[in-house]
């Protein structure tokens, strides 16, 4: 890795920060942050813009006949993204579109719901292009990118101009970051093929550290655990190896719970964004989402879920009352039908995709494979009128419940500050409030990130660290719920294009034909393109993926190992997902599907 020349200077600086928070240098109670987090970023600015620059010298120096500087390029982008590291929490928080320049996914995306569409751009970007088959044919590209880099990370001081921030802000740019770090950084989400997440993850840490110099002297834990975790990162740096369980469990995870009560100490709680309960202790706490972020993941009350129960069950829903909703989600087969798509109605003709597990299906912000329904009670809505699942007329099935004595009484109870108590609208909510309580956080898993280390077996714990890193299973499911909530905000739910097969058949591939959100949304990037499920108790909810094409889990895991559809040759040029192959071996794909049984929930409803 190329010497970093500025890092003594600017990390003395830093030191001298830490030096001066421990003699007593503060400002006002809920102002003292402020000049440290300037100077911090100013050092961490100048670092980039100087990094940035020598990126692009190395860009233009990149030569086919001089294998050597594609390697200086490389290593130009590994010092670029360690800089960028540093201020990037600064950046996300306090100056997202700004940001955006910098460190975008590689690929083409829509920012939903405004559907503005947005260029591969950035650091990651170039490292695609860097790592590609053919890295010298990307040279204009390379410097088009390395340029656009270099300009604006040079005028990054410029965005200082009458910028304020409160002790409050700081501190919860922080706190997100630390959910960044444990999600994105540790796992390489943003790194895939320079395989540096750990390093930036430590060179991240460290900048938080700095950032925190004027109350670490007040909160010796916090600081520390901040030290512990910078330490682990240095001791080892090899991406494939790191064992992340350990420094979640002794390190990570204790350092934010701490960092949370060091926060409540001060009074200085902020929450301006995220779906992220502050409360919770950590990232794998049962708590750690804010209640009601979600649509329908709020309790309103126990005669609303115990109403919306019994309606799920009830055929009186559908058409021609043979059908409920737990005819193709099951409690038993964990809320699916087991099958590779579901019966239709009148048994002619298949449903097109496969029926997903309920188990936390209210903790997202799409509903359906394509995502073409917002929230649950659109999705209830829309089954309940479709031909080929519930085949209801609403006003007649409203009509039926009205008639029933026992709902008129249960929705007079449960909805008793309503105008019509017993309407369209309260069934769908009764409905919706039942299928978002399916969200138990009772696995293995969950039990050992909340104090029982016996909870996991040997093979399930080297299965998390290879899902969280060398698998890169966590960088389209994300931690906690290991579905497409992108963190640190869990404000948008991915969609991912794998170039999925119609069959299992990985010998003889062929592409299936549905379109994905393209049907929803006819934008070509959005060809193939599905929702980004849960794994959450996949281990007992086969058939796999939106056509049931799957048998098992061995049968995902070789397709993703081949590097989805294009990894085993077949035409899918919108795919998302990398076509270079995971180079699993057998044990440690076993291994991974150990841990998908360590995600299993034990609570049924």
């Amino acid at each position: 890795m190329y010497r970093n020349k500025m890092k003594p200077l600017v990390w003395s600086l830093f030191a001298c920060l830490a030096i001066m928070a421990a003699w007593g240098f503060k400002q006002t109670d809920h102002n003292r942050g402020f000049d440290n987090l300037l100077v911090v970023f100013k050092a961490g600015a100048a670092e980039f813009s100087a990094a940035s620059a020598h990126l692009y010298t190395a860009l233009q120096q990149l030569d086919s006949t001089d294998n050597t500087s594609l390697q200086t390029a490389k290593n130009e982008l590994i010092r670029c993204r360690l800089a960028y590291k540093r201020i990037e929490w600064f950046m996300d928080y306090f100056f997202f579109t700004s940001a955006q320049a910098y460190n975008r996914p590689a690929k083409a995306e829509v920012e939903e719901p405004f559907m503005e569409y947005q260029d591969a751009r950035g650091l990651q970007q170039i490292a695609v292009l860097l790592f590609d088959d053919h890295p010298f044919r990307q040279k204009n590209e390379l410097l088009l990118q390395g340029e656009l880099i270099r300009s604006s990370a040079a005028d990054l001081p410029s965005l200082l101009y009458q910028f304020s921030a409160k002790d409050e802000e700081i501190l919860e740019g922080i706190r997100l970051e630390l959910v960044r770090l444990y999600t994105g950084g540790i796992t390489g989400y943003d790194a895939q093929e320079l395989k540096t997440g750990i390093s930036e993850t430590q060179a991240a840490m460290k900048s938080i550290h700095a950032t925190l110099a004027p109350w670490l002297g007040e909160y010796p834990e916090v600081e520390q655990l901040l030290a512990k975790c910078i330490n682990y990162l240095g001791s080892s740096q090899d991406f494939e190896h790191f064992d992340r369980l350990e420094f979640l469990t002794t390190y990570a995870l204790p350092l934010q719970a701490a960092y949370g009560k060091m926060i409540r100490s001060l009074d200085l709680s902020l929450h301006t964004r995220s779906a992220i309960n502050y409360d919770a202790p950590h990232l794998f706490s049962r708590n750690f989402f804010n209640s009601g972020a979600f649509a329908n993941t709020t309790i309103k009350d126990s005669a609303i879920l115990n109403l919306g129960k019994q309606l799920f069950y009830d055929p009186k829903l559908s058409g021609n009352m043979q059908r409920s909703c737990a005819t193709c989600h099951q409690p038993e087969k964990w809320f699916t039908d087991g099958l590779a798509t579901s019966a239709s109605l009148d048994r002619q003709k298949p449903i097109l995709r496969n029926a997903p597990s309920l188990y936390y299906s209210a903790y997202q912000h799409a509903q359906f494979w394509d995502g073409r329904a917002g929230k649950l009670v659109q999705q209830i809505a829309t089954v309940i009128k479709n031909p080929q699942e519930m085949n209801a007329d609403p006003a007649v099935v409203l009509d039926r419940l009205q008639k029933e004595e026992k709902y008129v009484q249960a929705f007079r109870k449960a909805y008793a500050d309503s105008a019509a108590p017993l309407s369209l609208a309260t069934i769908y909510d009764a409905l919706a409030t039942y299928v978002g309580s399916l969200a138990p956080m009772q696995s293995a898993m969950d039990d050992y990130f909340n104090g029982d280390h016996t909870a996991m077996n040997a093979a399930q714990k080297r299965g998390f660290n290879l899902f969280m890193g060398k698998g890169l299973c966590a960088t389209c499911h994300f931690a906690p719920l290991f579905n497409g909530l992108t963190p640190p905000l869990f404000e948008l739910t991915e969609y991912e294009s794998l170039g999925m097969t119609a069959t299992s058949n990985l010998k003889q591939p062929v592409l299936d034909i549905d379109e994905g959100r393209y049907g929803y949304f006819p934008m070509h990037f959005y060809k193939g393109a599905f929702k980004t499920p849960t794994v959450r108790n996949t281990a007992m909810t086969a058939p796999y993926m939106h056509n049931g094409a799957f048998t098992d889990l061995n049968q995902v895991m070789e397709f993703y190992n081949a590097g989805g559809g294009q990894g085993l040759g077949l035409t899918a040029p919108y795919q998302t997902l990398s076509a270079k192959p995971l180079e699993l071996t057998n044990e440690e794909m076993q291994d991974i599907i150990a841990f998908l049984g360590a995600l299993t929930d034990k609570a049924k409803y």
